[in-house]
């Protein structure tokens, strides 16, 4: 575990580190013992962000021609699924050069968009550098002119990568190798966001115009009810609705179609773009005011504050014969909303449901989207 932390509220929360810094300490060792002959149990390396770390080397297998080590994934205190798994390189003697190869458990890119090219190996630009910089080092200590091949491996990685969005991204047969500053931050969202940015960055390379934005889970699970064509074609932006929004714009999307529970899309009809918990809440806030411009009775509105999900308060407008006027009015504010986010420099609507009403509203803007989007697919 590295010495650096962040604190999340009043938690003190160690980082970690990635595994694009995994395969280059890696490398970076096996390169030593390949060109000095000696075994060595730890490596120092500088990551991106300027963070000296040593880490500790596993699993050396020394040959006269190559070598072959492995460092252990430390996620620190960030829930990571890749936490603990083994990045091994093996470092073999070439005529001139650095290659970098990926082996056993490390996917191949199948799609456009993603950071390297179809057909090459899922191990990303700034992990490519770093394994290049520690690798160079090394063979300059060593005064070697020669060249070197890595090729990166990691024996779990073909079974945790079922678990990832590897598949969905167009990584097929494992795991990334990953990593922007060589550093974990626990509880971060930029992991995230990054792949947002990832999935739409690949809708576009594949030449769409229009994008459909799923909230999660319960959103993808309803796609397949109402727009089943478009269940490959998503991209599941979580609570990160802001986020996801500016990224279109910044990729050029021509229009935006937000689709996701009652639960979650509530909050934008008080302009909240961050649906967790944990920033904002305001689901029955705003279902309130709404029934009261719906005309609800006050028995009623007084009722849902104490209730403990969107759909229980739904329920309480549903049998005072105002839910259709209420969603209505909800989804007037968050056009209102949606679009002041984006200037009206692009389409923008959303549409919501939940599994004891179904589709519950839609913005003024959604049923356009909606064509747009059945167009482009089937066009």
């Amino acid at each position: 575990m590295i010495n650096e932390f962040v604190y999340h509220g009043k938690s003190k929360l160690h980082c970690g580190y990635t595994t694009g810094t995994c395969a280059a300490a890696a490398a970076k060792a096996a390169v030593e013992m390949l060109l000095s002959g000696d075994n060595i149990t730890e490596i120092e390396l500088i990551t991106p962000k300027g963070t000296k770390l040593i880490l500790p080397i596993t699993d050396t297998d020394i040959t006269e021609n190559c070598v072959s080590c492995g460092v252990i994934k430390d996620s620190g205190d960030d829930p990571d699924i890749t936490n603990g798994i083994l990045i091994r390189c093996m470092a073999e003697k070439i005529k001139s050069g650095i290659e970098i190869k990926g082996g056993e458990g490390i996917g191949i890119v199948t799609k456009p968009g993603l950071d390297q090219p179809v057909g090459e190996w899922a191990i990303n630009s700034i992990p490519r550098k770093m394994i290049k910089s520690a690798v160079s080092e090394s063979c300059e200590r060593k005064n070697y002119c020669g060249g070197i091949r890595i090729t990166v491996s990691a024996p779990q990685g073909k079974k945790i990568a079922e678990k990832t969005y590897n598949p969905r991204l167009g990584i097929e047969g494992g795991i990334s190798i990953i990593g922007t500053t060589g550093i974990i931050e626990p509880m971060s969202n930029s992991a995230v966001i990054e792949t947002i940015r990832t999935e739409q960055r690949m809708r576009r390379a594949e030449g769409r115009k229009n994008l459909l934005l799923t909230i999660g889970n319960y959103s993808e699970d309803y796609l397949l009810k109402i727009l089943p064509f478009m269940n490959t074609q998503s991209v599941i932006c979580s609570n990160f609705i802001g986020e996801a929004i500016d990224i279109a714009l910044e990729l050029g999307f021509e229009s935006v179609l937000i689709l996701g529970h009652i639960g979650k899309i509530v909050k934008l009809g008080a302009g909240i773009m961050n649906t967790h918990s944990a920033q904002a809440d305001g689901r029955r806030d705003v279902l309130t005011t709404c029934g009261v411009l719906a005309g609800a009775d006050l028995d009623i509105l007084k009722k849902i504050p104490e209730c403990v999900t969107a759909d229980a308060a739904l329920g309480l407008l549903e049998s005072d014969e105002v839910l259709e006027k209420t969603m209505d009015i909800l989804m007037r504010r968050i056009q209102y909303y949606l679009d002041a986010k984006v200037k009206k420099d692009i389409l923008i609507g959303a549409a919501t449901f939940s599994y004891r009403f179904g589709i519950l509203g839609k913005t003024n803007s959604a049923d356009e989207i909606i064509r747009r989007l059945t167009e482009e697919y089937n066009g």
